[in-house]
């Protein structure tokens, strides 16, 4: 079974609040899945890179986990169409966007693959100083491609708009690989001191150093600091000396790390 479809079979035989609130580029379901009790304090979305899509089955251990305070939304797979070319390769997608995949790609190996079907990054889609980043790229690619304009992707326009639905009071987003924590997006002062606290948390929860990366922009964590003024953190699993993309071998040692974090922020609110 891929990694899409476990986590669709998930969501079939999940028996809490769930919802699908959008479909991607090819038509795949974006599934959320409500654990707790009470107003949703929070947002934990995982996958929204292609080749990241070892975050998708924490996230299903986060589920699994529970939340102890209040109820948090998960997201376990953001960028469904990516996950499935980078796990199950080109055969896997509808043959209106093979051709142009193969010129995105430098080889037919796509399991490096971080962007979404129209070779769109979704996580510098978003309007949070979006085309201003170091590393940001105007061409269609495997990564790093900001989009033609903020949102313009229907995988990270259906995020925001559920985010915006949901009004969370704080978000993490699971990544690989470097086991970091970045939490900074230009808060004022209080912001800043406040975030500061809840990333610390975060740091003792995981082992994790924090770091703030300046000059990468365009993120959902950048967007929800910037637009929504809420905590938001992004959360880098798996060893820094392990190469992309950290297959299920690594998953027990990313749970053993991690598998506390979201129910501990929602006790924070």
């Amino acid at each position: 079974m891929g990694i899409f479809e476990e986590v669709a079979a998930f969501f079939e035989r999940y028996r809490g609040d769930k919802y699908i609130y959008g479909t991607s580029e090819e038509g795949r379901p974006l599934y959320a899945i409500r654990v707790g009790h009470g107003d949703a304090v929070g947002i934990s979305q995982y996958s929204i890179h292609a080749r990241e899509w070892v975050t998708a089955l924490l996230g299903l251990e986060h589920i699994r986990r529970g939340v102890k305070k209040g109820s948090v939304w998960f997201l376990p797979c953001t960028n469904p169409d990516g996950v499935v070319l980078a796990t199950e390769g080109l055969g896997a997608i509808s043959e209106a966007h093979r051709e142009f995949l193969k010129k995105c790609n430098i080889c037919d190996d796509f399991s490096l693959w971080k962007a979404n079907i129209k070779g769109v990054d979704l996580n510098v889609n978003f309007p949070a100083k979006w085309g201003m980043g170091a590393d940001n790229r105007f061409e269609a690619g495997p990564e790093s491609y900001v989009g033609e304009f903020p949102l313009c992707a229907k995988e990270s326009r259906a995020l925001a708009a559920f985010t915006e639905r949901v009004r969370p009071k704080f978000t993490v987003s699971w990544h690989t690989k470097g086991e970091e924590i970045y939490w900074g997006f230009h808060q004022p002062p209080l912001r800043r001191a406040r975030d500061k606290k809840i990333a610390l948390m975060l740091q003792n929860v995981t082992g994790y150093p924090l770091k703030e990366t300046p000059n990468s922009v365009g993120g959902y964590k950048d967007w929800c600091i910037d637009t929504l003024k809420i905590p938001a953190f992004t959360v880098e699993v798996g060893r820094g000396d392990l190469p992309h993309p950290l297959g299920r071998e690594t998953l027990d040692e990313i749970v053993q790390k991690n598998i506390d974090a979201v129910s501990r922020l929602s006790e924070v609110f």
